[in-house]
């Protein structure tokens, strides 16, 4: 039986639709009996269906974040320009997921294993089969969406003319791995966790939290903190408040624990896996040098878990590829685009990108 859950609904993240892929078969073995993919659309496509441009959610995150912070009339990602493609991914909470699972064999704790490869098999088939779509302009992702755009620009080279991936790496690092087990960690040592099969997600709002907390350190900079820029930031009851621990619990934690702990632990395994080498046998370098796409690789200058040097070295591996380093003191939570710059810069970037001929 499915969970309610209002957090994943269209009046908390804005609308969406559902697209069903039926029976989906999974690379670790796993099945889903009906993948159902919520994908938010914005613009038309042209005649010739040249101008599609897909954009993979992050961790924790929906279309929503896209639609306030990154698309818009005369921004880079303009849709009186382009035909965007949001998809959320496989486990979010809005696309098939643990708690909203209609299948008992797939629901909450029985939820199989998915990787980035899994979400990227799914939008090429979406796109193929609902919107005819076989060549994409743009892939552009934040984070776990930059996961899945690397993994885009290397399994399917020919589909993906330029790629963009924000603050995430093909190639997870042990480091990162260790950090996310925390922020997973910090969930299932929750009692009402109940290995999985907890009745709502506020019978683990302990957990939650301290996952939360994690965030709050990691997620942002040490600079963040200590300038007091959170002092301009509305908390998610629209106020603003000088003492840091209110700005955490009012903003950071009060976030996470409107979320299903089930579809952090999953979508997190998947982030902790994230590697195109799975490609090419475990070589990277062979990996990275199958993208034929135009690649700008956009890391976040005060980024703690996917630091500058570990994007640099990828970038580095990347025929043709070009760093364009971001700057936000928010750290990764920068990509909530809490600071003018940033946005300045991304728009920046994606514009000339998308003016590049390829």
């Amino acid at each position: 039986m499915p969970i309610d859950n209002p957090f994943y609904t269209p009046e908390m993240q804005g609308p969406y639709e559902l697209h069903s892929l039926g029976r989906f078969e999974l690379e670790d073995g796993g099945v889903i009996p009906d993948l159902q993919l919520a994908v938010a659309t914005r613009g038309t496509l042209n005649a010739d269906k040249s101008n599609a441009i897909l954009i993979p959610t992050w961790f924790s995150g929906t279309h929503q974040t896209w639609d306030q912070v990154y698309i818009g009339p005369g921004r880079a990602l303009d849709p009186e320009k382009y035909f965007i493609v949001v998809v959320n991914q496989i486990g979010n909470g809005l696309s098939t997921s643990p708690h909203n699972a209609a299948d008992a064999s797939i629901a909450m704790s029985r939820f199989p294993d998915v990787r980035i490869a899994d979400d990227v098999r799914a939008q090429e088939q979406l796109l193929r089969e609902v919107f005819g779509i076989e060549r994409l302009a743009l892939v552009v992702g934040g984070s776990m969406g930059a996961q899945q755009t690397w993994e885009w620009a290397v399994r399917f080279p020919d589909k993906v003319l330029r790629a963009a991936p924000i603050a995430g790496t093909a190639q997870n690092t042990p480091h990162d791995f260790l950090f996310t087990q925390t922020l997973l960690d910090a969930i299932t040592s929750d009692p009402g966790f109940a290995g999985g099969d907890y009745a709502s997600n506020l019978d683990v709002q302990a957990g939650l939290g301290r996952h939360a907390d994690i965030w709050a350190v990691m997620g942002l900079s040490t600079e963040f903190w200590k300038s007091g820029f959170w002092k301009n930031i509305p908390m998610l009851n629209g106020e603003t408040t000088e003492e840091f621990e209110t700005f955490q619990a009012g903003f950071i934690r009060a976030l996470f624990q409107l979320m299903d702990p089930n579809a952090l632990l999953g979508v997190g395994w998947k982030w902790q896996r994230g590697d195109v080498a799975r490609n090419t046998g475990g070589d990277l370098a062979a990996a990275l040098g199958r993208i034929t796409a135009k690649t700008f690789v956009m890391p976040i200058d005060h980024d703690m878990f996917f630091p500058v040097a570990d994007c640099a070295a990828e970038q580095q591996l990347t025929p043709g590829s070009e760093l364009r380093v971001l700057p936000s003191i928010a750290g990764h939570f920068g990509l909530f685009g809490f600071n003018p710059d940033y946005l300045a810069a991304v728009d920046a970037n994606l514009a000339e990108l998308l003016a590049t001929p390829v």
